[in-house]
């Protein structure tokens, strides 16, 4: 709105004009898919990151059910340390074996009270890690059930469609383009069309004042002949080229550790089926022999500690093949994309 006062030489006038701006590009629309595109990006980094967190506390979930079967084979080889320690104590009372035997003996139960105890500090330390990736308040308790389930490889599947980062990668791909078309659609500004009009009035001498007024149209044309918005169009089609390079180097990434873990798997289920089905009813069937050869005082004590010695590892080597297969699957999931594995059940007590 302009409003000028009667001069000698020009009446006065009061000018009214509305103009609208009308763009002859695709930018408004560019704009609203850049804006759609913007928040499709923020809701795949927040399921991502979802992903990520899934799987680490799937981790948890299987580290702490392994130790709670570590320490249940701590507590019986604690049980048959004790019960061989006993019985050393009695031969040792008849003169039949040393008094150094039962000290051999007494110092194993004790390593394997000790380890039991390390076993129970790394439970509680991982036990706590969960229950803060829960949210859960230090006073409550938190109880998994169940075991860890028969090794099963899963089946082979697209491990790039599923990913929510490499959506989001895709995502931030299709939104640098939209970024690049909108530069272009800015070298050329908005055409601007609108009305004016206003009342005038003048003084004239010898016939009073006089009214009159005025109305017309207005059109502004944008030439760009000198600002072509070439900068940004160089900034948006580089940023377009090295988002492209990223989500190429993200999806070979993502091939690879699909891979990987899979790879992990066949080895810890080999490594577990030899363990459970051939080395280990072979140790606890030479086991149970030396320790009645023993009794008889056919073998000695050192022999049985050693055989004891390799049954615990061969126990406690399939028992981490179990684990570790398990631990490789939650990585293959996570890496194929899959939000939500089979996991075992919890329960929380106020």
């Amino acid at each position: 709105m302009d409003w000028r006062t009667e001069s000698k030489v020009e009446p006065g006038s009061a000018l009214l004009a509305f103009e609208q701006a009308f763009p002859i590009t695709r930018r408004l629309s560019l704009e609203k898919k850049l804006t759609s595109q913007i928040i499709t990006t923020s809701e795949l980094e927040v399921r991502d990151a979802e992903r990520r967190m899934i799987a680490t506390a799937q981790s948890l979930a299987v580290q702490l059910l392994a130790l709670d079967k570590q320490r249940a084979l701590r507590q019986q080889q604690i049980a048959l340390a004790t019960k061989l320690s006993d019985y050393a104590k009695g031969r040792a009372k008849a003169g039949e074996i040393s008094v150094l035997d039962v000290a051999q003996i007494g110092l194993d139960a004790q390593r394997l009270t000790v380890d039991s105890q390390r076993i129970e500090a790394l439970h509680t330390s991982l036990l706590g890690e969960l229950k803060t990736m829960l949210d859960l308040p230090p006073a409550d308790s938190l109880t998994l059930s169940g075991d860890l389930s028969a090794i099963s490889l899963p089946a082979i599947t697209n491990v790039l469609n599923q990913r929510a980062d490499y959506q989001l990668a895709q995502t931030k791909m299709a939104a640098a383009q939209t970024d690049a078309d909108l530069a272009k659609a800015k070298r050329l500004q908005d055409v601007t069309l609108g009305f004016i009009g206003g009342p005038e009035q003048q003084y004239v001498q010898g016939t009073g004042e006089q009214r009159t007024g005025f109305i017309g149209f207005r059109i502004s044309l944008p030439l760009p002949f000198w600002n072509r918005n070439q900068g940004e169009i160089a900034e948006k089609t580089a940023v377009k080229k090295r988002v492209a390079l990223e989500r190429d180097a993200l999806g070979k990434r993502i091939i690879n550790e699909a891979d990987t873990a899979r790879g992990e798997m066949l080895i810890n289920a080999r490594l577990a089926k030899e363990t459970k089905d051939t080395l280990l009813p072979l140790a606890l069937q030479q086991t149970a022999q030396l320790e009645k050869a023993y009794e008889s005082g056919q073998a000695d004590l050192m022999t049985v500690l050693r055989a004891r010695e390799q049954r615990l590892q061969l126990e406690a080597s399939s028992l981490d093949a179990l684990r570790d297969f398990h631990l490789a699957r939650i990585r293959y999931e996570a890496a194929i994309g899959k939000h939500a594995p089979v996991v075992p059940a919890m329960s929380i007590n106020h």
